[in-house]
Formats: structure tokens, C-alpha cells, sequence
């Protein structure tokens, strides 16, 4: 099938938001816990933050870190970034000293964004890493005085300054020229996301103007996005999902965005019921949790019409839609979507009016998917279990800095997923698993060699390898194996391990358990067999 005709010419999508910046300028495009971001401010203060990237030296190529959760701030970094040419790489807010320390290491970045209550995990990074501008921002800054819904207390804290940083919104008052326009081509890089790929430590997949235009027009296909629609934004925008559906949609579509710093389900209820909300992208847990909020009936949800939700420890199910349906009063729900960073996402989508439940849908238009032998790499007959590969406009470029992982996942313009799943008779594609190692927390990718490469810093670890062991609730958790140094061995417990990784890493990789052994199982070379600790 033909790929979806772009809206208004391929071009890259911040030429997109200025185009809505002339045409509808008071528009509201943000909605900040009732502060209003119009199209004309997010274009005017997207262009005075290039500018000032441009002052301090930032050229096109030069990777720029954003280390925030969602807030206004983030999408108008974002989009000043990519009009100077340069690249956005998003770091996960949840991210600790070590973790920080690889991605802005691994990219050589010498700008970051941050929020400043995350500044003390960027000091302890500053003299490891090529960090030499730091812009730091409150998730207060933008706040209304008269909030129409609840804000939560945690983004309620006073502004707070440290030395030898830039305060972002002073940054962008401070600006009085205009930032140069480069020449772009929409094959250029644009964004960085760190994934794992097949194998390995996280990677930076190298993605395009051009794949984020197209994956763009697929979502907001899917959707069924217009220029009218009154979006719900929750998922984190430093993932590619929540990226996709909550800055590029909006721009895209010129619609307006409720924004939400993170999940709330009271406060979901309440911006649903508030501005008439019209669609939303979720998972699955959300709905659940938003449905069990106590009094939950006397919030009007009628005007949420469209709501594409992807199952992350808990399966979207026919019987789960239908309730849905008849908590909002209609609103229609089904499985978003298939996809992976390296694709820019949604490779896949559901029709709406032709839903197969337990599949990830069919391939979206100008996408082409097949699945393959993992051993002769020929297609398999529909039915048949292989490897996912997907084909579109949508793939990325590579792998940063890393050739050898780029050639064996991108082959003669190919993606070679490393899951598993099978493409039936009509096209639709069941994902079955991973080939690979990498493990799936509540949605969130857990790479082993990474918390292994923490895990061994530990004082009393020897050796450590890491699995996930299936979870209900969570899709799967972190298992630790660990071999103790002699002298420790008496004097460490797991929990002793359990506690000091929740301090050295993201919630969702600390170890839920911890096994100790005497050895690891290994080759002769001495790589650890981790299939054999599943095993075990």
C-alpha cells in the first residue's frame, strides 16, 4: 500500500510548527495545567533557544542532551535544537550517575538540558564527561497562578539555581537576534534515542527529518488526528512513543495538546472532563487505573472518541475494551501499534473497523513487513513463527559510532527486529517475544549488559549477570546473579545488593531478586550463558 500523502509537503516538522505559527498563532498547541502555549510562542521560543545554542557555539551535528520530564520547556528545547541543525538526544529522567555518564559520554555532548532537580545526578557526571553548558529549568516555571486542574506537589517546588549553570527561561529572555536557518536535507540526523538494539549496551539510533515526518503521517493516520482535536498527552516524550504521539502528532495535526508531567489518573479524569478531550494515547495499566478512581462516574469522559493503547504488563483484551467503552460512553480503544526505536515506531497499526484482538495490527501504509528464517533468512509462510523485519521510511540511519551493530541489524534496507512473531493470512502481525536478551519492565527497554556493567561496581561483586524472570503485573522483572569476592561473601545479603542498586540506577532496573552463586555459567572464551541462568 502507498504511503499516506503528507498534509502540507515533506519537509521537517518544525517547518510544520511554523506554518501553524502563521496561519493560527493564538492557537493554543500546549495546555500547561491550564497555561496556554500558543503556536506563536512555541515557534518564537523554539527560535530564541537555537539562537542562543548558536551563541555558545552549538552548530548543525553537535548532539544536545535533554534530561527532564514532560513540561513545556522540553518541546521547546526539542524543536530549538533541530531548527539549528543539531540533534536532540533524550535521557531518561530516571537515569542515575552511571547512566548519564555512558549516554552523554557515548555521544560527546557538550550542551544539556536539564531539570533542576535533577542537577545532582549532571554534577557527578560533569568532570567524567565533555559537558560545558548546562541550562537548568523548574517544572514551575510555566505553572498558571489559577491551575484548572490538580497539580502534583512535586512539581509545585520554588525554582532552584545553581552556579555555573544557565536558568533556560532566563536564557531564552536574554535572546535578541534572530538563529541562523541552516540547510538541511530531511535525510540529515535529528534524533538520537539510546536503545539496545539486538544486542548489547544501549546504542544511539540515528534518526531523520525524514523518518520523523513520515512515522509522524502514519500516527496521526491511525489516530485519526484532525487540525480540531483536543489531545491527551502523558507518556513520557524522552520515548519514542510518547515523543511520536505527544510533539509530533501535535505539530503535525496543528491540534492542542493537554500536557501532563506524568500519569495521574484522577488528573486524567479531570482534563478529559475539563477540556473535552478528544483522543489519548495510553497503556493499558493506565486505563485500568483510571477506572478504579474512586467516584470516577461523576467526570463527563463523552467527549473522548479515540483512544490507541499499547499493552505493557497487562493485555488490551476485547472484554477490557468493551468496558472502556462503556466507562467513557464510547470512547474506542484498540492495540496502537508495533514498532521499535530503530524504525521511529509504529510500524504497525489496527483499523478500526477491522480489529483482530491478540495482534499488533497490520503493516501502516508504505510500511513493509515480512518474517524471516532466523537461520537462512528466507520469508516463512503466513503462520509461521521467524524474526520481524520491517522496511519504510521510517528506518534509521544506524547505529552511532558503531558499524559492526548497524550492518547486522540494517541489511539491504531492512530492520532485523530480533523479535518474534508471525504475519497471518491478512497481513496482521503477532509479536510472540524477543530473540534478543533485552528485557521489557512495564514497557521500559533493560539492556543486561548495562545493569550489569553497574552491578559490578558494587564493592563485594565479583561477577554478575542479569535475566528477567516474568512478572503479572509488570510483564517481566530484573533478575540479578551474582558471584561475591571471598571476603564479602559472608557479610552481603541480596537485600543488602537490592538497596544499594536502587540508588545507583533507574527504579525499573533494580533487581527484584537476587541469586548467589559460586560461578556463572560461561563459554570457553568466557562469555556468560544467560540462556542457561533462564534454565536453571
Amino acid at each position: 500500500m502507498d504511503a499516506i500523502p503528507y498534509r502540507d509537503g515533506e519537509k521537517p516538522l518544525h517547518e510544520y510548527l511554523r506554518q501553524h505559527a502563521h496561519a493560527q498563532p493564538d492557537k493554543p498547541v500546549y495546555i500547561w495545567y491550564g497555561r496556554s502555549l500558543s503556536y506563536r510562542e512555541l515557534d518564537d521560543l523554539s527560535d530564541r533557544f537555537a539562537a542562543k545554542l548558536h551563541g555558545i557555539g552549538v552548530k548543525k551535528g553537535d548532539r544536545v542532551v535533554l534530561f527532564l520530564q514532560n513540561c513545556p520547556q522540553y518541546v521547546i528545547a526539542h524543536f530549538g535544537i533541530q531548527k539549528l541543525g543539531a540533534i536532540v538526544s533524550p535521557c531518561s529522567p530516571l537515569f542515575k550517575k552511571h547512566e548519564l555518564e555512558y549516554q552523554v559520554g557515548d555521544l560527546g555532548a557538550e550542551v544539556i538540558v536539564a531539570a533542576d532537580n535533577l542537577y545532582p545526578v549532571v554534577a557527578e557526571v560533569l568532570d567524567k564527561t565533555r559537558l560545558r553548558h548546562v541550562f537548568l529549568t523548574s517544572y514551575s516555571d510555566f505553572l498558571p497562578a489559577q491551575p484548572t486542574i490538580d497539580v502534583l506537589s512535586e512539581i509545585c517546588t520554588e525554582k532552584v539555581r545553581h552556579a555555573d549553570t544557565l536558568d533556560f527561561l532566563d536564557a531564552l529572555n536574554d535572546v535578541h537576534e534572530t538563529p541562523p536557518v541552516p540547510e538541511l536535507s530531511m535525510d540529515d540526523v535529528a534524533l538520537m534515542t539510546y536503545t539496545s538494539g539486538t544486542t548489547g549496551m544501549p546504542k544511539g539510533a540515528m534518526l531523520t527529518y525524514r523518518n520523523a515526518l513520515f512515522k509522524t503521517a502514519c500516527a496521526t493516520h491511525a489516530g485519526s488526528v484532525e487540525n480540531g482535536a483536543m489531545l491527551l498527552a502523558v507518556a513520557p516524550l524522552y520515548h519514542i512513543a510518547g515523543m511520536l504521539m505527544g510533539i509530533n502528532v501535535t505539530i503535525y495535526s496543528g491540534a492542542t495538546t493537554v500536557l501532563m508531567y506524568r500519569f495521574d489518573p484522577l488528573t486524567v479524569l479531570q482534563a478529559i472532563d475539563s477540556y473535552k478531550l478528544t483522543n489519548w494515547y495510553s497503556t493499558v495499566p493506565m486505563n485500568v487505573a483510571v477506572m478504579q478512581v474512586p467516584d470516577a462516574k461523576k467526570f463527563n469522559l463523552q467527549s473522548l472518541r479515540i483512544n490507541p493503547c499499547t499493552s505493557f504488563g497487562v493485555t488490551l483484551t476485547e472484554p477490557l475494551a468493551q468496558q472502556w467503552r462503556q466507562f467513557t460512553g464510547g470512547c474506542e480503544t484498540f492495540e496502537a501499534a508495533y514498532g521499535l526505536s530503530e524504525s521511529h515506531t509504529c510500524d504497525t497499526y489496527t483499523p478500526r473497523d477491522a480489529i483482530k484482538w491478540g495482534t499488533q495490527g497490520r503493516p501502516m501504509p508504505g510500511v513493509e513487513c515480512r518474517i524471516v528464517d532466523q537461520s537462512t533468512g528466507k520469508a516463512v509462510a503466513p503462520g509461521e513463527m521467524g524474526e520481524i523485519t520491517v522496511r519504510s521510511a521510517g528506518n534509521f540511519k544506524g547505529y552511532w559510532n558503531k558499524p559492526d551493530a548497524t550492518a547486522a541489524t540494517l541489511r539491504d534496507g531492512w530492520i532485523y527486529t530480533g523479535d518474534m512473531g508471525s504475519l497471518d493470512a491478512d497481513g496482521y502481525l503477532t509479536f510472540s517475544g524477543r530473540f534478543k536478551e533485552m528485557i521489557k519492565v512495564s514497557g521500559y527497554s533493560v539492556f543486561p549488559e548495562e545493569v550489569e556493567s553497574i552491578l559490578i561496581k558494587h564493592p563485594a561483586v565479583k561477577q554478575a549477570a542479569v535475566i528477567g524472570v516474568p512478572d503479572p503485573n509488570k510483564g517481566e522483572v530484573i533478575k540479578a546473579v551474582i558471584v561475591l569476592k571471598p571476603d564479602h561473601a559472608a557479610s552481603t545479603s541480596a537485600d543488602d545488593i537490592i538497596a544499594w542498586s536502587r540508588e545507583q540506577m533507574s527504579t525499573y532496573k533494580v533487581p527484584r531478586t537476587v541469586e548467589f552463586r559460586n560461578e556463572l555459567p560461561a563459554t570457553g572464551t568466557g562469555k556468560v550463558l544467560r540462556r542457561l541462568l533462564k534454565d536453571a
